[in-house]
């Protein structure tokens, strides 16, 4: 099953190192960080999860739960956290599934729906697809999906720079340029006609092509 940006996302339930959970019933009103990885005790990964620990504030605050998932059972995850808070300073402070049978990661496309048996024997080589960062919307539609290689770490704070643009733009007609970041100028959607535009921006906007329409970022 391939998922594109867009799809629903898909609805589990699972054993995670705060209980068992059913997903969408957990996000609720809330949006998503969904990052997985190939196995425990692996050394991108450990840093990964630290650093994501450290950064948990910023996603509170813009109303997002974070959820981590492994191909391992929950109790390894648990002894991991340990080494990860020597390690990084902070342990995994937001649950970890433990996808022994697969399920998650093949509903999510990150393994062949054809894999078989479990989690035991297999290593993080076997799992190197199991990389993927979704971001997913109150309306539980993914709205992003990053993958990433086994030896490059993931750069959370351009995962927290995406959040804010799909935040702001899930708000207001507006799309973000290339390297924004929160408090920039942004761009006034392509949906949005200059009749429109001229009423929702009666302070006006800069158009060096009629393409192109610049307005301060919106607030609110």
């Amino acid at each position: 099953m391939t998922l594109a940006i867009g799809d629903t996302a898909p609805d589990f339930e699972a054993e995670t190192t705060e209980g068992k959970i059913r997903f969408h019933d957990w996000l609720g009103n809330s949006w998503g960080l969904l990052f997985s990885h190939p196995k425990d005790f692996t050394p991108v990964c450990t840093t990964e999860l630290g650093t994501v620990a450290r950064m948990k504030p910023e996603f509170d605050k813009r109303n997002t739960k974070i959820i981590g998932l492994s191909v391992d059972p929950v109790d390894n995850h648990k002894k991991w956290g340990a080494d990860i808070k020597e390690i990084v300073g902070f342990a995994p402070n937001y649950p970890m599934i433990g996808d022994t049978e697969l399920k998650v990661s093949k509903a999510y496309g990150m393994l062949p729906a054809a894999t078989g048996g479990s989690s035991e024997g297999r290593t993080a080589a076997d799992n190197q697809t199991v990389r993927n960062v979704f971001i997913i919307g109150p309306d539980k539609k993914i709205k992003l999906i990053l993958v990433y290689p086994m030896t490059t770490g993931r750069n959370f704070d351009e995962i927290l720079r995406v959040l804010d643009s799909l935040q702001l733009t899930a708000k207001h007609r507006v799309a973000t340029p290339a390297n924004w970041k929160q408090g920039e100028d942004v761009i006034i959607a392509g949906s949005v006609s200059d009749e429109e535009a001229k009423k929702i921006y009666p302070q006006g906007f800069k158009a060096p092509r009629p393409y192109i329409r610049i307005v301060p970022q919106p607030q609110g």
